[in-house]
Formats: C-alpha cells, structure tokens, sequence
C-alpha cells in the first residue's frame, strides 16, 4: 500500500479517472446521492490529493483545500469497500494532518463518523444538518 499526495497539475488522466470513479462509486453509487460530484475545487492551486494505491488500483482518497479563510479544508474522506476495516482511512487522515501541520482544518463528518475525526482532534464546530439525505458535522481542529 502507498500514500500519495499531488496537486491536480501534477495527477496524470488515469489517475484522476479512478479517483473521481472511486468517488462516484462511493458517494453517488454506494451512498445513493445524486449531487454533482466533480464540484470544481479540485483543480484550485492549493488543493492537494492524497491517496493509496494498491497494485495500480486506488483503494482510498481525500482532498485537502485551502479555505478563503486560510483554513486548511479535509473533504471526500472514502475507501473502497474492500479496503474498509483495515486501518486504510486513519493512514489517510495522518498524512492529510502531515501536510496541514499546524494550521487550522475543519471538515464537515458524516455524522456516524463523528468518534472517529475526534481521535485527529477535532471537535463538533456546529449544528449537525442534512446534507443529500445523510446527517453531517461541522468539525474543527
């Protein structure tokens, strides 16, 4: 298993075809939720894309965006069902906090996720809401 993080330049056309099909296959196939996936942050000069590879084959991913306030931004959080129960996602999030380092991150948990960003050192920053049918968080650390 590898950890990769790039900017969007830096994603050659296969990758980021398996990225973005990993992220329809979780959040609009697996989690039934119609919404435009492909949003346009991506690309933004400070996203970052960290995600594991395993044999050529993505099995886990989250973006890391910079915020208008500055604040570093952990979004589309996912492993691949048979990646899920190994460890997969907490790899995810320490090289995501590598890379933020110090500065402040928020993220918005599926709220069942909730424990699980609280071991990063997050904390609820908000009102949870309904987002595409599904309870999130607003967190911060």
């Amino acid at each position: 298993m590898e950890l990769i993080s790039k900017t969007f330049a830096e994603l050659d056309t296969v990758t980021l075809y398996r990225i973005l099909q990993l992220r329809v296959d979780v959040f609009v196939v697996e989690q039934e939720c119609a919404y435009p996936e492909i949003d346009g942050r991506d690309p933004e000069p400070g996203t970052v894309h960290v995600y594991a590879q395993d044999g050529g084959e993505i099995v886990g991913y989250l973006r890391i965006l910079e915020d208008q306030d500055g604040k570093a931004r952990i979004g589309r959080v996912l492993t691949a069902k048979q990646a899920r129960g190994t460890g997969l996602g907490g790899q995810l999030m320490r090289k995501a906090l590598e890379i933020i380092g110090d500065r402040p991150s928020v993220l918005d948990a599926q709220s069942h996720l909730v424990g699980f960003y609280e071991t990063f050192g997050f904390t609820a920053s908000g009102e949870s809401y309904v987002e595409d049918g599904i309870p999130h968080t607003p967190m911060a650390r």
